[in-house]
């Protein structure tokens, strides 16, 4: 089921390559100014044909994508079930809910970047995610090798609810759902079995963290506190050799004995999107680092009992 995840990052390119992304994630903030209080902002009928071309155009190419490359060697199969939840330590879902997410955040603020009234472009915008992922999770079930789960559903809704949810919430996104990565020591020890180089991004589940991120100032009321300040709550795993439980050894050398385990921690962030700066480049490049947590020290609880200070957290 790892595999899973270059799916997910395929259509985000794709999505990033045929919606007008660049733009619209360039002036949202002056859109969301304008739509915050009331849906008269007209409709700019050239943006939202780009934006429904390019996001048809992903569509159909992630579409294309699944019959002809991922699926090509799976046998068809009565339609059929998959529990994986208990899976990597749920790091899989975390990595569904995110997916969807980045990609309904995506949709959204296009939708406001072509002047899509804000409960609209929450609902068909903030709903991409789910959309773009549906077909994959049917056609799961369709496949030998595969399984149709109700889990990664669950999670893909989850993660186009974020969105959706807080627009109806607060009317803007007050959190933001984050990744990070960091090359684990496990990767080492697993003969390939967790990937090699740029693949441990895909494979290995050990280096995922997945924060939520919240500007301190709506925590605290301190006008001291820079607003783009944020305290952010995250979520990894470690030990994993496998998805329900470790493998003994992978083509033909012994992978060691690890224990299994969780990992909380607790860290400062930014949120480049509220840092006030003049320069439209700079600016460009502040929004567009929305989804990336950025590393700072980080205490870590974990399952294992322990209770650990790290200096400087990826």
């Amino acid at each position: 089921m790892r595999k899973k995840i270059k799916y997910i990052l395929f259509i985000l390119f794709a999505i990033s390559i045929f919606n007008p992304l660049h733009s619209s994630i360039t002036v949202f903030n002056k859109t969301e100014e304008k739509n915050s209080h009331q849906d008269t902002v007209p409709i700019n009928k050239a943006r939202l044909a780009a934006v429904v071309s390019g996001t048809s155009i992903a569509y159909v190419g992630s579409m294309a994508y699944l019959q002809c490359v991922w699926y090509k060697d799976s046998e068809r199969v009565p339609f059929q079930f998959y529990n994986d939840f208990q899976g990597y330590n749920q790091i899989d879902k975390f990595g569904h809910a995110y997916g969807s997410y980045l990609e309904s955040y995506i949709g959204f603020h296009s939708l406001l970047w072509a002047g899509v009234p804000r409960k609209k472009a929450a609902i068909y915008g903030g709903c991409l995610g789910f959309m773009l992922q549906l077909p994959i999770e049917i056609w799961d079930g369709m496949y030998e090798g595969w399984g149709f789960s109700w889990t990664d559903l669950g999670a893909n809704a989850l993660g186009s609810l974020i969105v959706v949810g807080q627009e109806f919430a607060f009317q803007e996104q007050i959190v933001k759902f984050k990744f990070s990565f960091s090359p684990s020591p496990y990767a080492r020890q697993a003969n390939g079995y967790l990937g090699n180089g740029f693949d441990e991004l895909l494979y290995d589940y050990n280096g995922h963290t997945y924060w939520f991120s919240i500007g301190i100032d709506r925590l605290i009321k301190n006008e001291n506190i820079p607003q783009w300040v944020n305290f952010a709550i995250g979520y990894s795993a470690g030990g994993m050799f496998g998805e329900f439980e470790n493998k003994h050894a992978y083509q033909g050398v012994i992978i060691p004995e690890t224990k299994r385990y969780r990992q909380f921690l607790f860290s400062l962030d930014i949120d480049f999107t509220r840092i006030p700066v003049k320069n439209k480049a700079l600016k460009k490049l502040f929004n567009c680092m929305f989804l990336i947590k950025i590393p700072f020290p980080a205490i870590e609880i974990n399952t294992k009992g322990e209770l650990r200070f790290h200096p400087l957290y990826f």
